[in-house]
């Protein structure tokens, strides 16, 4: 493509950090695993290298402006005057990248460094595992880089917006609201081994009646994006049919249809992400462009009671995007795990999360195949 056109005014190049380069830092320190396999890391490392190389020469070729950062330096500073930020890893980069556009404005695009061949799926009958990201995220590879990223530089390319998980957290005396999900979040007690207790529910915003009053233990006051606000003393409430009322952002709302919970932890996810980990936990794949959020209760433990089966009817399903679904963490610690391990939230006992579709859409480019 010649220069002169391109629809992009400024890309930021956010670039893996490969398993070869964190555990050459260790072996420095003499702290890196004994059995580790070194030719096969530095292979993957050296297909991965190749792959930015031949990404930053199609930029300079087409005359695009650019910067390029490490995936774990990733800063919102270095989003000023963005319009386009470029992943070069796999799943995960695209993932940690997407954290940091919580407003939805600036679309993304995933590069696939080190793709999988039809080989590296198999994993029966063979003595290592060898397979790589998978690359769901990314519309692009690095065998088909050097005809689709200058499509995509000059306005093409299949852009389109995914939703994400609202999660919004209410402890004692703060709200925090998390940063957008992609994939999916996790509920759960921070050891595998032990209950993850609390209660869950759908939330009915409701119109107060002003006579009277009822006390509620929540304040009000969002700050815009994710992070903390300060609420106020609790609140005389006033009384209505609803009975109890929490707030979440100053909204009052109802909790209905609750049930005390005692499992191995929660799945939520996005279309995006329900392929992933809620696929293989026993939930359904979606359309990756639906707007819906997918529930689902990890090993559920429901005792021997007379409605049995209707707990169990609740123990997965789909939250419409017009719904909020409630919990109030009942064990003494509990965490909440954003797109994978790397990003996470502390929980304590009686803090409130409420979790909905309403969180900014990535637009993130898709293949199109």
């Amino acid at each position: 493509m010649a220069s002169g056109g391109a629809f992009f005014r400024r890309l930021l190049v956010v670039i893996k950090q490969t398993a070869f380069e964190e555990y050459s830092q260790l072996k420095l320190r003499g702290q890196a695993p004994k059995a580790l396999r070194w030719k096969r890391l530095e292979s993957r490392y050296l297909s991965h290298k190749e792959c930015v190389e031949n990404l930053l020469t199609i930029l300079k070729a087409n005359n695009v402006a650019f910067s390029c950062v490490n995936r774990v330096e990733l800063d919102r500073q270095h989003l000023a005057d963005v319009d386009l930020v470029v992943a070069v890893g796999g799943d995960g980069t695209v993932l940690s990248a997407a954290h940091f556009l919580d407003h939805g404005t600036i679309p993304l695009l995933g590069i696939n460094s080190d793709p999988m061949s039809d080989e590296d799926k198999i994993v029966k009958k063979k003595k290592s595992d060898e397979r790589r990201s998978h690359g769901a995220l990314c519309a692009v590879t690095a065998a088909n880089m050097n005809t689709v990223v200058p499509k995509i530089l000059f306005g093409g390319g299949k852009l389109a917006t995914r939703a994400r998980i609202q999660c919004i957290v209410k402890s004692t005396f703060s709200e925090t609201r998390l940063v957008p999900a992609l994939n999916d979040l996790l509920i759960a007690n921070p050891s595998p081994a032990a209950v993850s207790r609390f209660r869950m529910g759908w939330l009915r915003e409701v119109n107060l009646d002003p006579k009277g009053g009822l006390r509620d233990g929540g304040g009000s006051g969002l700050t815009s994006g994710h992070g903390h606000s300060s609420l106020a003393d609790p609140q005389l409430l006033p009384r209505n049919q609803d009975g109890t009322v929490t707030r979440f952002g100053g909204i009052p709302f109802d909790v209905e249809n609750s049930l005390n919970v005692w499992s191995s932890g929660l799945w939520v996810s996005t279309a995006t992400g329900s392929s992933a980990a809620m696929a293989a936990a026993g939930g359904k794949h979606m359309d990756i462009y639906s707007s819906d959020l997918q529930y689902l209760i990890r090993e559920h433990m429901i005792e021997n009671v007379p409605n049995k089966d209707e707990v169990r009817n609740l123990d997965k399903g789909m939250l419409k995007n017009d719904q909020h679904l409630h919990l109030r963490w009942s064990s003494q610690k509990g965490r909440i795990f954003i797109d994978g391990s790397h990003l996470m939230h502390n929980l304590e006992l009686g803090d409130e999360i409420l979790i909905d579709a309403k969180a900014p859409p990535l637009a993130l480019y898709s293949r199109s195949d």
